[in-house]
């Protein structure tokens, strides 16, 4: 498993993940202008309870405030799923 998963894996820990999966998706990128910055393409799957009750967009916020720095340096793109226990 890359370096960058191993980095987003613990730093979503904090969101008390049930259930986490990224799919590095970089290689179907190649040749996008966005791949030539290093930054890679990945999709997120995350299923926490920290999602009850919060709108699509606050789940968003905190994926992204959880990974920080790594997405402007080490994720050009990310694809997003984020559901609380009770919807799946």
């Amino acid at each position: 498993m890359s370096d960058t998963i191993e980095a987003m894996k613990r730093r979503l820990a904090l969101l008390a993940p049930e259930h986490i999966e990224i799919a590095d998706e970089s290689a179907l990128h190649a040749g996008h202008a966005g791949a030539k910055s290093g930054g890679g393409h990945y999709q997120l799957t995350l299923i926490s309870s920290t999602f009850i009750g919060q709108s699509n967009v606050a789940r968003h916020r905190a994926i992204y405030q959880a990974l920080g720095d790594l997405m402007s340096t080490r994720v050009h793109a990310l694809s997003i799923t984020a559901l609380a226990p009770d919807e799946l």
